[in-house]
């Protein structure tokens, strides 16, 4: 649990930290190809927020000890399995809603893949372009954090 600057207030176990809805640190990484394209995934269905939609940032919650950097480059190795890459620090955002508040440290990589999918958090993943993109984020579920956070890097 942390305040409105990230820093943490209190150490609480990831179920109370969802189910009373508390702001906690997360991270988002925006991942591109060299050509500019956009990679975009849908989560499992057995995610604890928003599942079976789609999110266009690789990212997750900051675990209780760990540094910003260190969360993004293993968020990275589990969602896609990226190891020994150093994604571009962009910014600090803070989103707030009925089922999520965090303060995020956002992040940009390029990376053409390939990409492994070994955990079971992500079903689908592609690339798209910018205009895909458009049609996918105003037809399909996309996370609401994400759209807020990291869209805009992409318009």
């Amino acid at each position: 649990m942390v305040d409105d600057e990230g820093h943490v207030l209190e150490v609480v176990p990831r179920a109370r930290m969802r189910a009373e809805n508390l702001r906690h640190r997360a991270v988002f990484i925006l991942v591109t190809a060299s050509d500019g394209r956009v990679l975009v995934h849908r989560r499992s269905s057995t995610k604890d927020v928003w599942p079976g939609w789609w999110d266009l940032a690789v990212g997750g919650v900051v675990a209780a000890g760990e540094g910003w950097d260190q969360a993004a480059r293993r968020e990275l190795a589990e969602e896609v399995g990226l190891d020994d890459v150093e994604p571009e620090w962009v910014g600090v955002g803070r989103y707030d809603d009925d089922k999520v508040r965090l303060v995020a440290h956002v992040y940009r990589l390029v990376h053409d893949g390939p990409f492994r999918f070994l955990d079971g958090e992500v079903v689908e993943a592609r690339f798209v372009s910018a205009s895909e993109l458009r049609e996918l984020v105003s037809t399909q579920p996309f996370l609401p954090d994400s759209r807020a956070l990291v869209l805009p890097l992409v318009e």
